[in-house]
Parts: structure tokens; sequence; C-alpha cells
């Protein structure tokens, strides 16, 4: 199937780690030109080179989600090296488990300024553009806690949980512009991020790791941890042309491991 994304202008944060890397190589399959942004300069260059190799087109851009003031210069930075923005991938890292009660205001603070305000206001940068040429699309990648809240991910459950409202409110709004907005939840995908929160599961309950990891991939109906690939895979359908008529909704990748409807 032909997405028909090529020569469409991808911008993909968290590009250098496991999910955001699997979205970037995916749109990159498909003929997309993709800004490769990530906080870690190496991680970025590594897989802007990635895909060099493959025979596509890619940018590496150090970009820290905290730093407001740094998105003109970024944006710019994307245009003058690939082309406007076509696709945006918001994809933020997540903040270190905590219970939802008892936070200081100021470490709410921050991680909804790296989290939630970042992808608004980067957002709101790019939409003009997209409604001018009729065409975007705007994929926010969350997490299943805000459907089914996770123990001890108070700030991740409360904060990206914000990001499905904004994004649902978002698609009602520019629809008629050709842009879409969605939201992708990942369940269990095998990443560094998703290791080290078993690692802390382990250590909070005295158990060994393998033993956690075996407890969780008993809860998922597939019977394993997701691969990165397939939650690149499922985004990159949504970038796609192929996907013009889904908008404002919440797609799961999570091997059925969500247990409700």
């Amino acid at each position: 199937m032909d997405l028909g994304i090529r020569g469409k202008v991808a911008l993909v944060f968290g590009a250098g780690g496991g999910l955001g890397g699997a979205i970037a190589t995916a749109l990159a399959a498909e003929g997309a030109a993709v800004a490769v942004a990530d906080i870690a300069a190496e991680a970025a260059e590594a897989r802007a080179e990635a895909i060099r190799s493959a025979g596509g087109r890619a940018m590496a851009l150090v970009w820290d989600l905290s730093d407001h003031a740094a998105i003109p210069d970024r944006l710019a930075a994307v245009e003058s090296g690939l082309g406007p923005v076509d696709i945006l991938v918001n994809n933020t890292g997540g903040p270190p488990p905590t219970p939802v009660s008892g936070q200081p205001g100021e470490v709410w603070l921050r991680h909804f300024q790296s989290m939630v305000q970042s992808v608004i206001l980067i957002t709101d940068a790019v939409l003009p553009g997209m409604r001018a040429r009729g065409w975007g699309r705007v994929i926010t990648s969350t997490s299943s806690g805000v459907v089914a809240p996770i123990a001890n991910l108070g700030l991740s459950n409360t904060l990206r949980a914000s990001l499905v409202a904004w994004s649902k409110t978002l698609a009602g709004e520019v629809g008629r512009d050709g842009v879409t907005s969605n939201i992708v939840l990942p369940g269990r995908v095998a990443t560094q991020r998703i290791t080290f929160l078993d690692e802390q599961r382990a250590k909070r309950e005295g158990r060994s790791l393998e033993e956690v990891q075996a407890a969780s991939t008993g809860t998922i109906p597939v019977g394993r941890y997701g691969r990165p690939e397939e939650y690149g895979d499922a985004v990159a359908f949504l970038a796609s042309e192929r996907a013009s008529y889904i908008t404002g909704t919440v797609l799961r990748v999570d091997g059925g491991l969500i247990p409700s409807i």
C-alpha cells in the first residue's frame, strides 16, 4: 500500500529513542523527509545517519522541549533544511515514577512545560502552514495511563491525559482544512523506558526484573511485549494519505493490554 507521503516533511520528537526512532524510520521508509529531534545530540545524529544510509532524507536536531524560546529557531532550521512541516509527531519523554499526591508545585510546572505546553506551542507554530497547504498530520504519542491510570506514574497519567482532550478539541478546529489530529497510546513496547519502569517496579516490590516482566507479559493478550517497529508502522499509517478520514481518535497499540472498552 502506498501511504501517499513521499516528499512530505516530518518532524519527530524523541526520535533518538525507541518509539520516536521507530516512528522516524517508518516515515522515512515511506519517502518522507524526517527531522530527527532529540535532546541527545549523538542519538539524534545516529538515527538521522541510519535513515540517510538507507537512502532516505533526514537531518538531526538537538531540541530541549523545556526551552520554549528555541522553538522559532529550530522550526526555521527544519524549513531551511527540509521544508515546511507536514507531519508533526509529538513524542515527549516521560517523567520519573511518582505517586500523584504530595508532589511539589514546581515539579508539576516543570513537567507541564516540557510535556504539555511545548507540544501545544510547537503545534500552534506549524499549524498555519498546514492549514494554508490544505494538508497536515498532528500525531501525539502519550501513554496507556491516560485510559487506565498506571500505579506510581501519577505525573505521567495526569499530564498526558490533558493532551488527549487538547488533541480531540484541535481535531474539531482544523479538520475542514485537511489537517488531522490523533493520539497514539503504546502498551508494553520493548524500549529503554519500559525496561527502566520494570526495573523500578522490581526494586519497589523486591522481585527480580525477570519476574516483573513475566508478570507483565501475562497481562497482555498477545503474550509478549510489542516491538518498536510495530508502533512506528501504526503511526506512519496515521500520518498517511490513506488515514485522511481518521481524526480526533485514540489509537491503542497495546496488544490488547488496556482492559477498558
